[in-house]
């Protein structure tokens, strides 16, 4: 997911300062390039994937012509920012792979007791 949106960003971004594709002013096309750079590598990806999401739905709001590219890049932004970078990342480097267990209901209703023990 990354690396499809930061790929997308960048090539974008190259064409918008090559002048073959309108995206607004310079400043935020280099801006766009950077994200989709910092988004390939999974640096600050939460940071990231939220600035991503603030500049899609400026896209959305101030351009006009096909809105789905912009669509797909603010889900794909909010999904990074909420999910994290992912194993391969530098963020995973620096920072350690966060994993999240899930526990069975069944152990938090009944305090550790397993399945088997509740069928008896």
């Amino acid at each position: 997911m990354r690396l499809v949106a930061g790929t997308t960003l960048v090539y974008r971004g190259f064409m918008a300062l090559s002048s073959e594709l309108v995206l607004g002013p310079a400043p935020l096309v280099v801006v766009q390039i950077i994200l989709g750079i910092l988004l390939m590598v999974g640096l600050w990806t939460p940071v990231a994937g939220t600035l991503l999401a603030i500049l899609e739905v400026w896209h959305l709001v101030s351009l006009t012509g096909d809105p789905w590219i912009h669509i797909l890049l603010l889900t794909l932004g909010v999904a990074l920012a909420l999910l994290g970078p992912g194993g391969w990342s530098i963020d995973a480097r620096l920072f350690g792979w966060k994993r999240v267990d899930i526990r069975d209901r069944h152990q938090q209703r009944f305090g550790g007791v397993t399945d088997s023990l509740i069928r008896e």
